[in-house]
């Protein structure tokens, strides 16, 4: 086959897999950065690109190129240990009134514990973890909901709308609209 890949280690032992994050999940590779792929994959697998219908697309970006990597029967894949999570990072105070904790899954506001559904609590814990910064709506979809929500913009109007009247008259303004554009998240400067 002309666009398959075939790597072999010398021995299993020389084989170290990368770090993996917290969530288990694939990291992007910059377009100028070079991966040793020989690093990922165990002994003996071979490693082909995947049709372009089946990896998801996203509305003004470029395709997506994936790779569908094939192990020897009876061969066990090579299972990344993730890197251990410290407890002072999963705790670390974000700017402002809001204070999420991943772990437990809770978000309060002023010591006051917030009743948020799970997306409700996504979408809260993304804009306070990114202040400041300006996400549209079709990227919150993405980023919140997921690759293969159905949907439009109108969904994060409405969530917003329910954060918003969950964190009460004081903070609702903490989350603000940027006109034809999206939203985010403007903690409040000390004085």
């Amino acid at each position: 086959m002309a666009n398959s890949r075939t790597f072999t280690a010398s021995a299993p032992s020389t084989l170290t897999p990368p770090p993996v994050s917290g969530r288990g999940r694939l990291r992007a590779v910059a377009p100028d950065e070079v991966v040793q792929i020989a690093d990922f994959l165990p002994p003996g697998a071979t490693w082909l690109p995947a049709p372009q219908h089946t990896l998801p697309t996203l509305p003004g970006q470029p395709p997506m190129v994936g790779y569908l990597v094939l192990v020897p029967a009876g061969q066990e894949p090579v299972a990344a240990t993730p890197a251990p999570v410290r407890p002072e990072a999963s705790h670390a105070p974000a700017p402002g009134p809001i204070r999420i904790d991943a772990v437990q899954r809770a978000a309060e506001v002023e010591g006051r514990v917030l009743d948020l559904t799970y997306l409700e609590f996504e979408l809260l814990a993304h804009l306070v973890a990114h202040p400041h910064r300006v996400h549209t709506r079709d990227q919150l979809v993405t980023t919140v909901w997921g690759y293969g929500h159905v949907g439009d913009g109108r969904t994060v109007d409405v969530h917003v709308a329910r954060l918003r009247r969950k964190l009460g008259a004081e903070h609702r303004r903490t989350i603000q609209t940027v006109r034809r554009v999206g939203y985010k998240y403007a903690p409040p400067t000390p004085r």
